[in-house]
């Protein structure tokens, strides 16, 4: 049975092009930075964490919440085969049961925040926003949309976001956590506008404070679908 079972629905994704030696101290022993056209990316990212069962099981006032995470991309090599995933510098959520299960089991680095999310449409466009407060001030990322879902294409930077099917966890210098994630190959809807009102020092610390300034290279929104998150394995 997988340990988690949910739909990860209307992914608004941020991506950044950075220096990989910033994330250097961040990567997970047994694993490297997973480029793309020799490119380092890490993604801001807000969306709906909806019908969530543990174990099979739904928790009272747990089932669908918002969550904003910073995230990058690895790679790890096992039996001649490349193992793609992401590394998680924060996951926001506003469910604390959440953030004590992730982060006792997984070792993850959830934080629990006061949050909010809206998502609308008129005659012409789809309008997704995520909100979360720290130290009395709200910020958000807001996305604007065609309403019509498109392929992503095989080959593009939209796929290399999207197509990682592994979390990786630094427990500490010699060991790490690997988890499988499944879901199927997503669709997008194409981004129109958008907003990033976000203090990222106060977000995320002095070390990625430089995204305040600096321009997402790319933003894609995924429609998302069914989820699971499997168990642990314990890597040395």
């Amino acid at each position: 049975m997988s340990f988690l079972t949910a739909e990860w629905n209307d992914l608004a994704l941020f991506n950044y092009e950075i220096d990989p030696e910033l994330l250097k101290e961040y990567v997970p022993i047994g694993t490297e930075l997973d480029l793309w056209n020799d490119r380092c990316y890490i993604s801001l990212i807000g969306f709906m964490f909806e019908e969530v069962k543990i174990l099979g099981l739904k928790i009272p006032l747990h089932v669908n919440f918002e969550e904003v995470n910073l995230r990058f991309y690895v790679k790890r090599l096992e039996n001649g085969i490349w193992k793609r995933g992401v590394v998680f510098i924060k996951e926001i959520v506003p469910k604390r049961a959440i953030s004590i299960v992730a982060n006792t089991l997984y070792k993850e680095h959830y934080q629990t925040l006061k949050m909010r999310n809206s998502r609308s449409e008129n005659e012409t466009s789809k309008i997704f926003k995520y909100s979360w407060r720290k130290n009395k001030k709200w910020n958000s990322i807001e996305m604007i949309t065609a309403k019509n879902p498109i392929p992503i294409d095989i080959n593009s930077e939209a796929e290399f976001i999207t197509e990682h099917y592994f979390g990786y966890t630094k427990y500490n210098k010699k060991t790490t956590i690997e988890y499988g994630v499944t879901h199927p190959r997503w669709e997008q809807l194409e981004v129109l506008n958008y907003t990033i009102d976000v203090d990222f020092t106060c977000t995320y610390g002095n070390e990625f404070s430089f995204l305040q300034n600096l321009k997402p290279t790319s933003a894609m929104l995924a429609k998302g679908s069914k989820i699971t998150i499997e168990n642990k394995k314990i890597l040395s």
